[in-house]
């Protein structure tokens, strides 16, 4: 493949493929830029010498330098133009092809969070908040502060399962995007039955500055979780949108080590009143134990990995840390978990997998028991030196069919 460049008209075709571009004024100015163009796509394509074409609006990182807003040409041999080395890009080294990512930013100042679509994902990385470190691992980080979605207080750099792929007529919330247990009614029109999420990872940091202390989620973050989808109509009992499982890390910024625990939301609706979190520890305490782990809890920069195994119609979880061993928990997904619970628990939802980093600390303040009132200044360098962000990194990031439990 190669370039062939029309300057009259500053449109760069790719073999075959042609590509929507800015118009230049002055024809020479390609010549000073030897026609490396950031053009409007509907999806990221890279040319032989490295250069990364995105959609105008979207930030990237070309090394070392930040590109937003309007469409630009860099004045610079294409020697020193190369996007951001195939090596610093999570694409490169993880099998990404199944997820996009929300960022906690908004560089395209629509006033919600970046999201990166599958295709886009690919060649993507993010100098703050998703990119790969020295030792290959995948970073992702959030500050206290940030854009959220919709229906969340809390930050976020983290993959969302797209099942699709870049299929994108297939709608997000659709069977053929999402799994199912076996049991659920037209479970064959999915995707896919049940599913499997296999995680190394080591959690590097979380807030250190919490407003009030007492509040279940300060200091810690979420690594992984299952999602429901969010049904317009919930008459059939299902569609709420809760999780039957986030893996939490919690550090108290005086202990030395932190604790590895999941929990599973009572499928409810949002005001019911029985719709809470039910914990179970892992490595070190739940999240209502304030005690130090100690040697029984996770350090900082301390790997350990976890396995959702969803198959048929039940969670198979296993958690593994070298000094700690191994610890195996099963929940059904199609019996309540208790009295409570829906009697029938996530057999008629549209589940998907998460991964990365969900800062918990989140900067409201209220009466929930999820506004903890974190510092944040929204100023990334800020907030970072500050000690009021979170931040995980991935050395290992599986997601495919489920197996039966060993």
């Amino acid at each position: 493949m190669k370039w062939v460049v029309t300057p009259n008209e500053g449109v760069p075709f790719l073999t075959g493929r042609p590509f929507l571009s800015p118009q230049f004024d002055d024809a020479s100015a390609l010549t000073r830029v030897q026609a490396v163009l950031l053009s409007v796509l509907y999806y990221n394509q890279v040319s032989p010498e490295g250069v990364m074409i995105v959609r105008a609006s979207r930030k990237l990182c070309i090394s070392g330098l930040t590109l937003a807003g309007s469409l630009v040409a860099l004045a610079a041999p294409l020697s020193v133009m190369a996007a951001t080395e195939e090596a610093d890009v999570p694409g490169s080294a993880f099998d990404l092809s199944q997820w996009k990512i929300t960022l906690p930013s908004d560089d395209d100042g629509n006033q919600k969070p970046d999201e990166i679509s599958v295709s886009e994902l690919q060649g993507f990385a993010h100098p703050d908040f998703f990119y790969l470190d020295d030792e290959g691992r995948m970073v992702f980080a959030a500050p206290n502060k940030a854009p959220t979605t919709a229906n969340s207080t809390n930050t976020r750099s983290e993959l969302r399962q797209m099942l699709r792929g870049t299929n994108s007529r297939i709608g997000t919330h659709d069977p053929g995007n999402n799994f199912a247990v076996e049991a659920r009614k037209g479970s064959d029109t999915f995707a896919s039955i049940g599913g499997k999420l296999e995680a190394t990872l080591r959690v590097d940091h979380v807030s250190t500055n919490a407003g009030d202390p007492t509040k279940r989620p300060a200091y810690s973050a979420v690594v992984g979780q299952i999602h429901a989808v969010k049904y317009k109509s919930t008459r059939s009992g299902f569609g709420y949108g809760n999780e039957p499982i986030k893996i939490y890390y919690k550090k108290f910024p005086e202990h030395e080590t932190g604790s590895v625990f999941w929990t599973y939301e009572r499928n409810l609706a949002k005001d019911d009143p029985d719709r809470s979190d039910l914990a179970v520890p892992v490595f070190g305490y739940a999240w209502d134990n304030g005690e130090d782990p100690g040697a029984d809890g996770i350090a900082l920069g301390e790997d350990f990995s976890y396995t959702i195994n969803v198959h048929r119609n039940t969670m198979y979880l296993t958690f593994h840390n070298e000094r700690l061993g191994t610890v195996r928990h099963t929940r059904s997904l199609v019996r309540g978990a208790d009295d409570k619970d829906n009697p029938y628990a996530y057999g008629g939802d549209s589940l998907y997998f998460k991964a990365g980093i969900y800062n918990q600390c989140s900067t409201r303040t209220g009466t929930s028991m999820w506004y903890s009132g974190c510092p944040g200044t929204g100023d990334w360098e800020t907030d970072k030196a500050k000690g009021n962000y979170a931040q995980a990194s991935f050395s290992r990031l599986v997601v495919g069919p489920s197996t039966p439990p060993e």
